[in-house]
Formats: structure tokens, sequence, C-alpha cells
């Protein structure tokens, strides 16, 4: 009896160790997991250092896009810079141009117009040399040889005249049966005639002159004008 009691207490024995050891290796994960909780709850050094690292990436990536932003507006007001630069070079040049254009003109005109005081004080001399030649014209056939060679004479020296004052660009209004052009006719007067066109230069006092194709002296002449109707005798 006393064996058999025996063999009962190790069998139970035996039977208990199995839970024991199985007790003893379950409480290490349980405190584990009890760690693992507390570390959770009251922040683990693990969790804070990757929450550190979040932090700085995003301060990385915010202080990025502010320098984007920066290098943004500064290469838009480059660009704006540059456009105004471009458009006041570009006025410049064009300014420049004008003025090149303007001195090129004034040159021109001085060379064109420089003779203008000189031709004027010039036609006095033409005028009267002109009306020496006609004075000379009518006593040619009466004056004898003498007076008629020096006619001849006189009308070549005005013809000489002429064509030096046509090469340097003088031409000479001589308006007669033309009609009235107030832009280079000045009138003197109108008279009744039945032959020539109303409003045609019938008579020239005093021939005009250009320059260049500018006007230095107006042709001086008279106008026809349509005859006044003569009243019937018979009424």
């Amino acid at each position: 009896m006393a064996k058999k009691a025996d063999a009962s207490d190790g069998e139970r024995l035996s039977s208990a160790e199995p839970e024991e050891n199985a007790a003893a290796e379950a409480e290490p994960d349980s405190e584990a997991a009890a760690k693992s909780l507390v570390d959770v709850e009251v922040g683990a050094p693990g969790a804070t250092s990757t929450d550190t690292g979040a932090d700085e990436v995003e301060e990385s990536i915010d202080s990025l896009r502010n320098t984007l932003a920066e290098a943004q507006a500064a290469l838009e007001e480059s660009r704006a810079e540059a456009e105004s630069l471009k458009d006041q070079a570009l006025r410049a040049v064009a300014e420049a141009d004008n003025v090149r254009k303007r001195a090129d003109r004034s040159i021109e005109n001085a060379h064109k117009y420089a003779l203008e005081r000189f031709v004027n004080d010039l036609l006095p001399a033409v005028d009267s040399f002109e009306r020496a030649v006609d004075a000379a014209a009518d006593l040619k056939e009466s004056g004898g040889e003498a007076v008629s060679s020096m006619a001849e004479g006189m009308e070549l020296s005005l013809k000489l005249l002429m064509e030096a004052m046509q090469r340097q660009g003088i031409e000479v209004v001589d308006p007669i049966g033309a009609p009235f052009d107030p832009k280079e006719h000045e009138a003197m007067s109108m008279m009744e005639s039945p032959e020539a066109e109303p409003g045609s230069v019938i008579e020239v006092f005093q021939k005009g002159y250009t320059v260049n194709g500018r006007l230095a002296r107006p042709a001086r002449v008279i106008i026809a004008k349509e005859p006044a109707p003569q009243a019937d005798p018979e009424a």
C-alpha cells in the first residue's frame, strides 16, 4: 500500500513540473508585454526618436519650399527688370535713329536751300539784266551793227547765267497762259479778256523762282476774268 502511495505522489509531482515550467516561461512574456505597454503609454525612446526625425524632415521640406518661393520671386523680379532694360534699350535705339534721321534731313535741307538767301539777293540783278536785254533787243534793228552785236552778247550772257542757275536747282516760274496757282503766283490784278480762259494768267509782271522745288519768290501776275455782259443797244 505504501509503494502505491509513493507511486501516485511521484506521478503528481511529475505532472506538476511541466505546469510550473510553462508558468515560468509565460512570466517573461507577460513582463515584456507589460513593459511594451508602459513604453507606449509613457513614450518609449524609440518612438520619440522617430517623431523627432519626422519633424526634422517636415522642417527641411518647409525650408526648401520657402527657398524655392524666394528663388521664384527673385526670378520674376529679374525678368521684370530685364524687360524694363530691354524696353529702355529699344527706346534709346529708336531715339538715336530719329536723331540721326533729323540730322540727315537738316543736312540735306542745308545743302538744298543754302542758295536760297543768295538767290533772293541775286534776283533783282537778274531782273535788271532781263530788262536791259529786252531794251537792247528793241534797239537792235534801229541802232546799227554795234548795237545789234551788243544786244546779241547780252542775250548770250543772260542765257549762260540762266543755265548756270538751272544747274544749281534754280528754276524760273513764268506762268503765262497757265491757270492761276496761289502756291506759286501772286495776283496783282484781274483783267477782262475775251480770248483768255477766266482764271488764267494773261500777263507776268515779275517772274518767280524756285530753289530745289521750294518757292523762293512768287510770280507776280495779272489774271484773266470773264468780260462783263454788254448792254443791248436796242434796249
